[in-house]
């Protein structure tokens, strides 16, 4: 047996301070063990992302550095590779025809497009020529990338060809202050045309390699503190910190292998991928299908799979499916021999040498169905359910831990460790280079002094350098070194974090996305039988609800004209009522462009409007979220149930 001594994650290295004098009580400060002399020094030449990428080709040169997966005729075929040095010489080519293109030092460049190669060398130029890369992302709006283009003053666009034509829209009337637009492939005669008529220039990747190619230019490098990229709604810039994966027994080589598919206009990815760099590791890229995910999974084979809940639920549902279909004896032993390996890993042994023998009769079809040569799983965006996470510690044959952060702090700013089943349902400790600690927040009941200690997580050490052209916000945000997060956190007295909830009105679902709660209120506002609506997404599931109240005076015209009889508060327990609100719902989101995870899936219907009676308004008429959260659930488990029941029953059609 292996357990036995209490691992040891964390140092206090701060008291926690009752409230005095308007500032509000905060809980002690905790640092990860790993730096509780200080945060470690950073080598010595890596001062910056340009320099990772620098220093990774010069000593990995012949390594593979990025793979995709071609299409011909209509087929995905298998991945080709670019080595280190190819990867630095079409950056150096990026580069100078950038140059070519007078583009100054400090000038905005938008990267518009799924995950490839492109992406990662028109970023990579960016970081040589001392240019800030401003990744551009849709899924915050349909005017978000006209809104990024013209805040962030963007000068040249990467673009994948199937976003050319969003770009070129007359809705995008920011665009006609960019000075060229770079396909990833090459843009169609008509595309070409559009651009021309708006003073845009539109160039083909290998047209744009060639000119710069034919105009070399040396990098102009950037010092430490110049800012790399402008991530909406975040800004970052400075010094990469290192990972602690370092710290595992299975260390990272050059063999590692990352299959990249959460969007580069993320932190998480690009975090990843930076340290995959540093490493001189691949990166191998999906083929645009999320649905078809298994399919390049097998094809690459990785040894690290970064996913945001969703995935591991995906991931969950279908070893579920395959279990169901076994024979009652086989899964009979497969039951028994969880149940032996998880309660050694509750004992104490480690992942690999908690049941050999399990691994091998039942759990190694589990990790063939993941590609075979996974060692690490990371789950992070959102809470992932103590269930599935305990399951897949199990079953993968790697190591699965979750990790908590903002793009505000460069990644995560907590992580777990492998072989630690005490951290199942937790986001960890602080990372390495970070301090974390609760503040108190009193409208919501929350106090980092109390027992359990509870408050708004903050975080000091590594974190952004502030709110592009917002100071007011950055300074809202940061007070005496410390950044607020927005969420609420619990913590026990050995450091470990759990996130509990949240003070921001933004929030994600499991998938990862993040919903502007507010603003989905003002839209789904529209119809006339709504008179208010609080919209509530449950970040471990992937679908909104909400709770309407109806207008009694439209809502009666409405019974009336459809035969329905009956007091304001019967008609609104009709289900004939509840399903015409949904589709009003449901049509106003389609005509406001909405997302498909900002439709709301299922209501609950309350004739009494949101009332300071029931604590669910303040005085101001302001939502109490936590409040109404606290009021509803049962109905809104109830709503939650019936979808996953519908879902089922979907599924099995």
């Amino acid at each position: 047996m292996e357990g036995g001594t209490k691992k040891v994650f964390t140092v206090q290295v701060e008291d926690g301070k009752p409230r005095k004098d308007g500032r509000p009580a905060v809980g002690p400060v905790f640092r990860s063990a790993l730096s509780k002399d200080g945060f470690p020094v950073l080598e010595a030449d890596m001062k910056t992302s340009w320099d990772v990428f620098r220093v990774a080709a010069g000593k990995y040169p012949d390594n593979r550095m990025l793979g995709w997966r071609p299409f011909k005729d209509g087929v995905i075929g298998p991945y080709i590779w670019k080595s280190y040095k190819e990867v630095y010489e079409e950056v150096l080519q990026v580069g100078s025809a950038l140059q070519q293109l007078g583009v100054q030092p400090g000038s905005r460049i938008g990267i518009y497009g799924s995950n490839c190669p492109q992406w990662i060398v028109a970023m990579q130029a960016c970081n040589g020529y001392s240019l800030i890369c401003v990744p551009l992302y849709d899924t915050l709006g349909a005017g978000a990338v006209n809104f990024i283009i013209d805040h962030a003053e963007i000068d040249v666009i990467f673009v994948q060809d199937k976003k050319i034509k969003e770009v070129l829209s007359p809705n995008c009337k920011s665009a006609k202050r960019v000075k060229a637009l770079v396909s990833f492939t090459s843009g169609t005669s008509e595309e070409i045309t559009t651009a021309d008529q708006i003073g845009i220039k539109l160039y083909s990747w290998n047209d744009f390699l060639k000119m710069g190619k034919d105009n070399p230019a040396q990098p102009c490098a950037p010092k430490p503190n110049d800012t790399c990229t402008i991530m909406y709604t975040s800004g970052t810039s400075g010094e990469p910190k290192g990972l602690f994966m370092d710290q595992f027994d299975d260390k990272m080589t050059t063999d590692d292998v990352f299959l990249s598919f959460l969007p580069l206009a993320h932190i998480l990815d690009r975090m990843i991928e930076e340290y995959f760099f540093h490493k001189g590791a691949s990166v191998g890229y999906y083929h645009g299908d999320l649905n078809a995910l298994r399919d390049d999974l097998m094809e690459l084979k990785p040894t690290l799979l970064v996913g945001v809940p969703r995935v591991y639920e995906k991931i969950y549902e279908g070893i579920l499916k395959a279990l169901s279909e076994l024979r009652p004896l086989r899964k009979l032993i497969f039951n028994a021999l969880y149940n032996r390996k998880l309660a050694n890993m509750k004992a104490g042994y480690t992942q690999k040498t908690a049941s050999p023998f399990a691994d091998m009769l039942a759990f190694r079809k589990v990790k063939a169905r993941l590609g075979g040569r996974l060692r690490l799983l990371i789950s992070g965006g959102a809470p992932l359910s103590n269930e599935i996470e305990e399951f897949l510690r199990v079953t993968s044959c790697a190591y699965f831990i979750q990790g908590y952060g903002l793009t505000e702090t460069l990644g995560p700013s907590t992580v777990c460790y492998p072989d630690d089943m005490s951290l199942v349902g937790t986001v960890g400790v602080a990372a390495t280079y970070t301090e974390l600690r609760l503040e108190e927040v009193p409208e919501m009941g929350y106090d980092p002094l109390g027992t359990p200690s509870r408050g708004e997580i903050c975080v000091r050490g590594n974190f952004f350098t502030g709110y592009y052209k917002n100071p007011e916000l950055t300074n809202e945000v940061i007070t005496d070194g410390w950044f607020h997060t927005g969420d609420i956190g619990e913590m026990n007295s050995d450091g470990v974090l759990k996130v509990i909830d949240r003070k921001k009105n933004i929030f994600k679902l499991s998938q990862g996305e993040y919903v502007a709660v507010e603003y989905l209120e003002k839209v789904y506002g529209f119809p006339q039988t709504v008179e208010d609506i609080w919209v509530y997404g449950d970040s471990f599931r992937s679908m909104l609800v909400a709770v309407v109240n109806p207008h009694e005076e439209n809502t009666m015209k409405w019974a009336e004209s459809n035969g329905l009889k009956g007091s304001f508060a019967e008609i609104c327990k009709s289900e004939v009522l509840k399903d015409y609100i949904l589709k009003e719902l449901q049509s106003v989101a389609a005509k406001n462009k909405l997302r498909g995870f900002e439709y709301v899936k299922g209501i609950v219907l309350d004739p009494i409007p949101f009332d300071i009676e029931r604590d669910l308004v303040t005085a101001t008429m302001k939502k109490r979220r936590n409040y109404m959260l606290k009021y509803y659930k049962p109905e809104i488990d109830k709503v939650y149930q019936q979808l996953e029941e519908q879902r089922i029953a979907a599924k099995s059609k």
